[in-house]
């Protein structure tokens, strides 16, 4: 098809361009099926003649064949944009439209009525064709394609327009929506080339984070306009619901139509078997005008192949329903994860620093919010359809099963409703260890980042140990409210497969003790399938309630992180003051460069001030920052600086001085607007009106307006922290850090700090990638990245804090002379220097000596020397001390920088060689790829899954492994033997009674699987169908009545004869159910257990280099993420996988044994699957390695923004970083979204390729009932089996940190 152009290249060729597009396909499904009615009712009509009438049913056979061509026709036409050839379809349209109404005319005519069948079909076809013609006029009207001089022209939409969008979903015909062809060249392409990012292109932006993050944020601040009225806090459950509340309640929608067809299957397969072997009633008669059969409605639903059609599509649509239920909230949690990861970083760059640096705030908890929180919201975002659905599914199944069996019906319903307290106790149970458990694990994670952030002074004092126990502890209790998590768990798993054992128990042995007469076969197993389809409900009700709980808690943590402190109003640095610098006069005289072989004390004693240096053209003010009675603290109401009045003259070299702890940095950070200010003003000086509108269109066009950012903006400042902090990128990216390279400049930042012999090491120069906190960098080497790169920047104002303190003194003599003094001074720019380096002072044009928070003295040099003569004499005597140490340290200061550099070789020396080896690799991977050898891709991805998974296996334990294997098969073989007595039992006759007609031989369904589908507590997320399904495969029992001897030699019998045996069965069923589902939970956490065991003592034991090398929110991620899935997720997902397949290959073989003819239609059915997850299995890994890959520089990038904010906001650089968390976002998230596409493809053909290679039978029942339970455990079996392994790769491997995933739940 040519709507698959898009993904090879040309996105326009592949989406419908015609009006009204998606109602003409909705019209001609439903003509379609119309077709097949009146194809049913002819050949059921032509039966009832004593002469074949081929015009019965060929005229509809016929109209099907144009309705199909139809299709075809209009979707060529949709993707080559040419209307005119729609004439050809309106001309047909009305033909048929006039035919149809010139028959239906006739049939009144004839006294022929809505009581035949015939009448109603023909009526309806009037209405269709009438509609379609409606809507051929209505694209006449608006496209102008004929009959109009100017015809109309339509542009793809807009996200089309651009070529590298490539998630066509929302843009597709409605047939490439359901079926989603549009992913098979991405599926089948993946089998040959892996899948890169280039690949998937980019989001439709309706999909964007920034798109869904405006809708949250309006919706979010709409809030805060209406609390100052109603004095109300803001809630985000009300945001979420005013942004997204349309989308769930569509996908909610298709979740009711889903359910309401769904109750179709135990009906048809109740009217299959009922009328299996009995002629239908005619209920029709032969018209005399006409002389044919009119038959009724009620008789064609009596006819078996009819019904076994019907379910055919009833099973399809349902199918497609919920398909659609699926990508509708799983787009919509996705786009509400990515407006809520704006939404946090939005706020951390606004976090006061005072939170971060008092402990309010950590990086732990940030990483929790980004890698947890979101996804809890996201998770129970899916799981919102099925709680509007569960009113209806238990209302339904209650009225049919009274229906079918009456009062025992009801008693084996109030079974289920009576325990249904105690699920929700459990449910309740689950939540508050669930709150418990979170605590805990936040307190891990809290403790586990203190001991990486600190890691090199660990393993300096030895201490690895003491602190890996301490987190031991911590994770002990985590542990200790895991294990109860897991036993509530295992209970809920319990009650939800015990349920329907002890419904259906209660149920027959009361209807044996009530009633005189046995329930037919097909009314027991109707009944059978409905209290799957009740349980359903409140299995769904617990996994609901915990996925509440946690929505609960995320939504608690993320309004306190909303609601926590920011920086102070920006208000006060627009500038608006003029201060002149008569009281900073400074004595005329010329800056002296450093002359280290004259004592300090000489050079201060015959020192002059320099002359003052001119402003730059931009600069129009004396005084650049001007601070007046300034009060500042760090978050308590004692201040931390008291009675600041200094004024920063512009262009001048202002040196702030001052003993350790005396507040010198935070001067700089409280005129940075960082700390919190208790009273007093900090005033910047006006910027230029074109550096505001330079500004004005770099900043985040999503939250300021151009006013709002002329009231806010001020001069960015080049900063450079004492501490210092580097992004996770190449040493130019660091020292560029955004701005344009400039060869020259960069040339000469370089030479100014001394960083070329370093670079030179380097084993790609310049272009070495570097860790948030320098790979194998040491600190004078760290600290000369940043301040190059507060020179680099273009910033009329630079802040240097401390530059010198990781250096010795010839770099800080070089730094000093050719960075400060002559590229920034000679560059007319403002700087402001914290130094304890005396020796500098006469480099000063102004000095700010600060002593216990507050300004000792302010002025030149020579001020201080006459009016301050005892601070004056005091720098003299500390100068005279660094003198008699100068010698001394310089030869020490010359062998550590020596050091320095042959470290830097010499780790870098192995790097290299693996580098190298690294390279061949990709050169002989590259050769095998040019050789096409597929079979080489296709082990190699295959390979590392299964080792994964058995290492998971092992770290649960063998003894457990083994016990929950031999549980789940004992307790399968309990089910199939329940299936198969309640079989024996419902054939037989009582021996007073009176056979009924021909209901002995052929109508006994069994279901081999009916019980099972219950037994999980995987979470399905409402995929009710297989309950019914596998309860109609235990028709297949019915051949076992007629092939065997096994019920005939028991016929006859009394129900005392059934009931012990039947009761014992279902004992042995539920004790079963108790035993795995504890097994499987606690194998589970005994994998937990040793993993994060072993995962701990390798990375706390790691060598430094490892830290060097990798980012802290990838190690961060492992403790995180990960490890909640191993924990929570993981189990589950083991019980689906195992029951599933079990499940699967019980009712294969009880199918192929009873009716070997299922054997022909599971050939077909065989090599399809096998080529559907042949190429399905390496495009899911593909995708999933995508996912995960991009998920983790978005972690890395929102811990290297926490770590640097101070950083980010002092260069005014948060509209770039905002930017490039968006792009992270939106790659990570279209990753996301073609793994579930992918995961919906391979559903939608798992399961309509079955329903389309269903054989003509003489036996449908058994056949439809055998094939349809074969797919759906086929069908969950194979994502399990895909999925399952790569999560455990994800979540075993974190010794080696490979990629983490973010969710352990649905696609």
């Amino acid at each position: 098809m040519t709507q698959l152009g898009a993904v090879s290249g040309s996105n326009t060729t592949s989406i419908p361009h015609i009006h009204s597009a998606t109602v003409r396909w909705i019209l001609t499904f439903t003509l379609l099926f119309v077709h097949v009615c009146e194809i049913a009712e002819g050949i059921v009509s032509n039966k009832q003649m004593d002469t074949n009438h081929l015009h019965l049913f060929m005229p509809a056979f016929m109209g099907f064949i144009a309705a199909t061509t139809s299709v075809v026709y209009y979707h060529n036409i949709e993707t080559s944009n040419f209307p005119k050839l729609l004439l050809a379809l309106f001309v047909y349209w009305v033909l048929a439209f006039i035919t149809k109404s010139i028959k239906l005319w006739k049939f009144a005519e004839h006294d022929v009525g809505v009581q035949h069948l015939r009448f109603c079909i023909t009526a309806l076809l009037v209405v269709l064709y009438g509609l379609l013609m409606a809507v051929e006029i209505n694209v006449i009207r608006v496209r102008r394609y004929v009959f109009f001089a100017n015809p109309q022209k339509v542009k793809p939409p807009e996200d089309l327009q651009d070529l590298g969008v490539r998630f066509l979903q929302p843009f597709v015909n409605l047939l490439s929506k359901a079926t989603y062809w549009w992913m098979n060249p991405l599926i089948i392409g993946a089998h040959k080339r892996p899948i890169e990012l280039k690949k998937i292109g980019k989001l439709p932006i309706a999909m964007r984070a920034l798109t869904n993050y405006l809708k949250l944020k309006d919706a979010y601040d709409d809030q805060r306009q209406n609390t100052e009225d109603h004095e109300k806090s803001q809630s985000i459950w009300r945001s979420m619901y005013r942004a997204f509340g349309r989308p769930i309640l569509l996908s909610s929608t298709f979740r009711y139509l889903a359910d309401l067809l769904g109750f179709a299957g135990p009906l048809c397969i109740s009217g299959i078997v009922k009328h299996l072997n009995t002629e239908p009633v005619k209920g029709g008669s032969v018209v005399r005008d006409f002389d044919v059969y009119f038959m009724s409605s009620t008789e064609l639903l009596q006819n078996t192949s009819v019904l076994a059609v019907l379910l055919f599509l009833a099973l399809v649509l349902q199918r497609t329903f919920l398909q659609a239920s699926y990508y509708v909230t799983i787009e919509t949690g996705i786009n509400l994860r990515g407006a809520l990861l704006a939404m946090i970083y939005n706020k951390i760059l606004r976090l006061s620093t005072s939170n971060m640096s008092m402990g309010e705030m950590t990086l732990g908890q940030i990483n929790n919010l980004v890698a947890i929180e979101t996804n809890q919201l996201m998770w129970f975002l899916f799981l919102c359809p099925n709680l509007w659905a569960m009113p209806v599914q238990i209302v339904m199944g209650v009225i049919l099963l009274y229906y079918l069996l009456g009062t025992s019906a009801l008693i084996g319903a109030s079974v289920i409703v009576l325990l249904a307290p105690v699920q929700y106790l459990i449910a309740t149970k689950l939540a508050d260890t669930q709150k418990s458990t979170l605590d805990h694990s936040t307190d891990r994670l809290k403790k586990t980042t203190e001991i990486l952030k600190g890691i090199k002074l660990l393993k300096l004092y030895a201490w690895e140990n003491i602190f890996c126990d301490s987190v031991e502890d911590t994770r002990g209790k985590e542990l200790t409210s895991l294990r109860t998590f897991a036993l509530y768990t295992s209970m809920s798993i319990f009650m939800n497969t015990a349920l329907p054992i002890a419904a259906v128990l209660a149920t027959f042995v009361s209807h044996a003790l009530i009633n005189e007469t046995r329930p037919s076969p097909s009314e027991a197993f109707a009944a059978l399938a409905l209290f799957h389809i009740l349980v359903t409900p409140l299995f769904l009700l617990s996994t609901v309630v915990r996925f509440a709980v946690k929505a609960m808690v995320s939504v608690q943590k993320l309004g306190e992180f909303l609601q926590s402190d920011e920086i102070g109003d920006d208000s006060w640095r627009n500038g608006d003051m003029s201060v002149s610098l008569e009281a900073c006069k400074k004595h005329p005289g010329a800056t002296k460069a450093i002359n280290r072989k004259q004592p300090l004390l000489y050079q201060m004693e015959s020192y002059e001030q320099p002359a003052r240096r001119p402003l730059r053209p931009n600069e129009t003010e004396d005084v650049a920052v001007k601070v007046n009675s300034g009060f500042f603290t760090w978050g308590s109401n004692l201040s931390t600086l008291s009675d600041i009045n200094i004024c920063i003259p512009t262009g001048q070299l202002t040196m702030i001085v001052g003993q350790v702890g005396c507040g010198k940095s935070s001067l700089l950070l409280a005129m940075l607007g960082e700390m919190q200010t208790l009273s007093g003003k900090v005033y910047w000086s006006k910027l230029p009106v074109s550096e505001m509108l330079h500004e004005a269109n770099s900043c985040f066009e999503t939250d300021l307006s151009f006013e709002e950012t002329r009231s806010k903006n001020r001069y960015s400042v080049g900063y450079a922290t004492q501490k210092s902090w580097l992004l996770n990128a190449t040493v130019e990216d660091n020292i560029t850090f955004g701005s344009p390279f400039n060869k020259q400049r960069y040339k000469t930042v370089i030479d100014a700090c001394s960083l070329q012999p370093d670079v030179d090491l380097l084993p790609f120069g310049d272009q070495t990638e570097i860790g948030e906190r320098g790979i194998n960098l040491s600190g004078g080497q760290r600290q000369r990245i940043c301040v190059a790169r507060a020179l680099y920047q273009n910033t009329n104002i630079v802040f240097l804090d401390d530059p010198f303190s990781a250096l010795d003194i010839h770099l800080s003599d070089h730094l000093m002379q050719e960075g400060i003094l002559k590229f920034l001074q000679d560059d007319k720019r403002t700087v402001v220097l914290v130094t304890h380096k005396l020796q500098y002072l006469i480099h000063a044009d102004w000095i700010i000596a600060m002593k216990d928070g507050s300004v000792l003295r302010e002025g030149t040099l020579k001020d201080i020397q006459t009016y301050d003569v005892e601070l004056y004499e005091h720098w003299k005597t500390l100068m005279n001390r660094q003198d008699q140490e100068l010698e001394k340290d310089t030869e020490i200061d010359n062998c550590q920088t020596a050091l320095e550099r042959k470290t830097l070789r010499r780790a870098f020396y192995s790097r290299e060689a693996k580098n190298q080896v690294d390279d061949d690799e990709e050169e002989e991977e590259e050769e095998e790829e040019d050789d096409d050898n597929m079979s080489t891709t296709t082990s190699r991805r295959s390979k590392i899954p299964w080792r994964v998974c058995w290492q998971y296996l092992s770290s649960g334990g063998f003894l457990m492994v083994l016990l929950m294997v031999f549980s789940k098969l004992l307790k399968h073989s309990v089910m199939v033997a329940i299936d198969y007595w309640l079989a024996t039992w419902t054939s037989d006759k009582k021996p007073d009674s009176v056979p009924a007609n021909g209901t002995a031989n052929g109508d006994v369904p069994v279901n081999g699987t009916a019980n099972g589908d219950a037994n999980g507590n995987a979470p399905d997320f409402g995929n009710v169908t297989r309950d019914f399904v596998n309860a109609s495969a235990a028709a297949v029992f019915s051949n076992l009545t007629n092939s065997t001897g096994g019920l005939e030699a028991a016929a006859g019998q009394p129900d005392s004869y059934y009931v012990p045996v039947f009761i014992i069965l279902c004992g042995a069923g539920i004790a079963l159910c108790l035993i795995t589902s504890l097994t499987v939970e606690f194998l589970g956490l005994s994998a937990a257990t040793n993993l994060h065991h072993n995962l701990l003592n390798k990375i706390i034991h790691a060598p430094i280099r490892f830290f060097d090398v990798t980012p802290l929110g990838q190690i961060l991620n492992r403790f995180s993420a990960d490890t909640n899935i191993i924990d929570q997720h993981i189990p589950p997902t083991l019980e689906s996988l195992t029951r599933s397949t079990l499940l699967c290959l019980s009712a294969i073989g009880v199918i192929a044994f009873v009716t070997p003819g299922f054997l022909i239609a599971l050939v077909p059915l065989a090599v399809s699957f096998y080529f559907i997850q042949k190429y399905f299995r390496v495009a899911s890994k593909d995708l999933q390695d995508l996912d995960d890959s991009t998920q983790l520089p978005l972690l890395c990038h929102f811990s290297e923004t926490a770590e640097g904010l101070t950083t980010i906001r002092a260069f005014r650089h948060e509209s770039r970083f905002k930017q490039r968390m968006l792009e992270l976002t939106d790659t990570n998230n279209t990753a996301y979204l073609f793994l579930s596409a992918a995961n919906r493809w391979l559903e939608v053909r798992t399961q309509h390729d079955v329903f389309s290679k269903l054989p003509h039978s003489p036996q449908p029942c058994s056949i439809v009932a055998g094939v349809f339970s074969s797919v759906d455990r086929h069908h969950w079996g194979v994502p399990g089996t895909a999925l399952s392994p790569a999560r455990f790769r994800q979540s075993t491997s974190g010794a080696s940190l490979p990629v983490g995933g973010k969710d352990g739940g649905l696609r």
